[in-house]
């Protein structure tokens, strides 16, 4: 049985809050960013906001929305990390083992900073562990990882998100088959699946 939503968001009040969706997410990457530069805490921004920078270096018009906002950094940082964003009013939290920062005492998972900590395993299936903070490329704005620290993170993750963000960089050109030789083999084989069926 079909859920019963029904449509009855419209006019200026769908606008805005479609508008607003995207504004809180880049707000709360700009605090985030603006938290951990002020304390000097070192950090690399990951994910799809990582994506996102990359993908806007080759075509505006490529860059995908994404609700998540991943920072990486070192296990010794957490600690000051954490004291950083308490100061500044967020609440962390742990769930599944993963930890992460929210807005209020109540904020959904799907509203928080989520932390990935160098060195690390982060899900089973996963086959190496999250890279270092460094090498890192610096913007004006922010931090984060080389397009091949990126590529290699979304090949080892590789979730439905991960493989879209995957293919929108091989439609652009950013990764192709000179790839491969440069990948263990099990990334080889999840990049060539994708190149020989870019549109999935």
């Amino acid at each position: 049985m079909l859920p019963s939503i029904r449509f009855h968001v419209t006019g200026e009040t769908l606008w805005n809050r479609m508008e607003r969706a995207v504004e809180r997410v880049n707000d709360r990457l700009r605090r985030t960013v603006t938290i951990l530069e002020d304390s000097r805490v070192p950090y690399a921004v990951v994910g799809g906001h990582a994506v996102r920078a990359w993908v806007a270096q080759v075509d505006e018009a490529a860059v995908r929305t994404t609700r998540d906002v991943d920072i990486l950094v070192r296990a010794q940082d957490f600690p000051r990390m954490c004291a950083a964003m308490h100061a500044a009013g967020f609440h962390q939290r742990e769930t599944a083992g993963l930890q992460m920062f929210v807005e209020t005492p109540d904020g959904s998972a799907r509203d928080a900073v989520h932390v990935v900590i160098a060195g690390e395993m982060v899900r089973p299936g996963e086959h190496e562990p999250n890279p270092d903070i460094e090498p890192v490329v610096r913007t004006a704005d922010f931090r984060t990882v080389p397009l091949e620290t990126l590529v290699r993170m979304k090949l080892n993750s590789f979730r439905d998100k991960d493989r879209v963000h995957l293919r929108d960089m091989i439609s652009l050109g950013m990764i192709d088959d000179s790839w491969l030789d440069r990948l263990p083999e099990v990334f080889r084989v999840r990049l060539l699946a994708l190149l020989d069926d870019p549109n999935g």
